[in-house]
């Protein structure tokens, strides 16, 4: 089970985007980095082709997920990431700053 996941609510740890958050787009196991809305944002210079226009294209770049801390579901801090088994015998997620669930 991984620690961080698609649709988590993180927060940025170091970089030039610290201490801001964004919901996780997709994460990239083999390469340890993951894409989160509105944060690392580049410019990219893009040939126009049938489909798409061309033009410089703002979008999100690859963080490393050492940089990136899950939110606290209680207060949006970032917090480290525990196990734990519920009570219907699913493992499940848990925030070490406050003991929440993170999995719903």
């Amino acid at each position: 089970m991984q620690k961080i996941r698609k649709g988590d609510k993180v927060v940025v740890l170091t970089g030039k985007d610290k201490g801001r958050s964004g919901e996780v787009l997709k994460v990239m196991p083999k390469d340890n980095k993951a894409l989160v809305r509105g944060v690392n944002m580049v410019r990219r210079h893009t040939r126009q082709t049938q489909t798409q226009e061309g033009g410089i294209i703002s979008k999100e770049a690859a963080i490393h997920l050492s940089n990136l801390a899950v939110a606290d579901p209680k207060d949006g801090k970032p917090t480290r990431v525990g196990f734990s088994v519920a009570k219907d015998g699913r493992k499940v997620r848990v925030a070490k700053r406050s003991g929440e669930m993170i999995d719903g």
